[in-house]
């Protein structure tokens, strides 16, 4: 028997508080943010502009809990051909800004950057390629995984060095990360992914050793010069105070200085001395951490982690498996932005500039997470509760 409920009735408002939540925490932060001596205008605009993105974002956020869900299986090739499409028109044609061509659009009235409406299809057309390999049982062997993993590689990879040509290291992983989450949700034997963890750590070796034994092409053909410097940066900001190493360096000074309780809004030495660059979209946390301490912080975090656990119910709950896999794309892309927002903040992880979900100043970033709520609420807005089976 199924239990009848309205839209409503389904909709899950506990998410869409914590949403509303994060999106008050980011008004205040951007605000904040936008004082500082290094901006030419004031905290209205600023302000006005990501009232902006949110309203669009939450239109589109409303428009994607629309159609149901189970219809972006038949869009997932058109999304995917799309996303590749946008990212070669990005290779050839995009708009370079500070050495990164990742926008396109007409330069001084609008840009948008496509890879981050990539993710989502690659979500898409991921969660429809595992639903199709995990809908007729199979034999668990070393073989069937390797022709698993090399199906979702043979989605996931072509995007992934797209994006990592252009160069964004950071989108880059985040799609990497939805990949992994794939392989999770495929089912495939812990000593497959044993064997992929142990690869990528071989990997990571044999960069250092070439970097070590053949630094010239290490430099010239794996990797660029800015993101070297942001590595040496990350393992001793002190000696790159005046290069890569500045905005660590100053944020993790802000941070500290942060204390428990915090400087107080819009008092922060840091954040208001114009000492760190990008501090409304990648830094963002840096005055959080600066102005409400170490309590503002970890109200943040603990929203964010109670936002992530709706969404975990909500895939364990779906009786549909396309939905339970779209759900963990979704937490995938939002787990591995914020960690690594935060952690390259605080100097866990090298400096990526991956916005923080739903708290940094930005538009395609934001819209996107937005996007990726509004999957979510659709695949919860559409579950049926059964006493028996699963609905397909």
């Amino acid at each position: 028997m199924q239990e009848r409920k309205s839209p409503f009735q389904q909709l899950d408002y506990t998410l869409l508080f914590f949403l509303f939540v994060l999106m008050c925490i980011s008004l205040l932060a951007i605000y904040s943010a936008a004082t500082a001596d290094q901006y030419n205008v004031g905290p209205g605009h600023f302000i006005q502009r990501q009232l902006l993105w949110f309203a669009i974002g939450t239109v589109l956020m409303m428009g994607a809990m629309v159609i149901d869900y189970d219809f972006f299986k038949n869009l997932s090739i058109p999304f995917y051909i799309l996303g590749m499409i946008l990212l070669l028109l990005v290779h050839f044609f995009g708009i370079e800004i500070n050495g990164a061509q990742r926008w396109i659009g007409i330069d001084g009235l609008f840009r948008f950057q496509p890879s981050e409406f990539v993710k989502i299809f690659v979500i898409i057309s991921l969660a429809h390629l595992i639903y199709q390999i995990t809908r007729t049982p199979r034999e668990k062997s070393f073989t069937t995984d390797c022709i698993v993993v090399g199906k979702i590689l043979a989605v996931g990879l072509p995007p992934f060095g797209l994006i990592l040509i252009q160069p964004d290291l950071g989108t880059a992983l985040v799609i990497g990360a939805i990949i992994f989450i794939a392989i999770l949700m495929a089912g495939v034997t812990f000593r497959m992914i044993g064997l992929i963890m142990s690869l990528a750590l071989g990997f990571i070796a044999l960069l250092v050793w070439l970097h070590n034994n053949y630094f010239a092409f290490f430099s010239n053909y794996l990797i660029a010069p800015h993101q070297l410097s942001r590595i040496y940066a990350w393992l001793d900001p002190n000696a790159n105070i005046g290069a890569e190493g500045y905005q660590l360096y100053h944020a993790l000074q802000g941070i500290g200085a942060g204390q428990l309780y915090g400087s107080g809004f819009g008092a922060g030495v840091k954040s208001q001395s114009g000492a760190i660059p990008e501090l409304h979209t990648d830094f963002i946390f840096t005055v959080i951490a600066e102005e409400f301490g170490f309590v503002g912080a970890t109200v943040l975090i603990v929203v964010y982690f109670l936002l992530l656990y709706r969404m975990v119910i909500i895939a364990f709950t779906c009786n549909n498996s396309f939905g339970t896999y779209l759900v963990a794309g979704v937490i995938g892309l939002l787990v591995f932005q914020i960690f690594q927002n935060i952690g390259m903040t605080i100097g866990l992880v090298p400096i990526t500039g991956l916005a923080l979900p739903f708290i940094s100043y930005g538009g395609s970033a934001l819209i996107t997470n937005m996007l990726a709520v509004g999957i979510v609420l659709n695949v919860n807005i559409r579950t049926r509760h059964y006493m028996f089976g699963e609905e397909e």
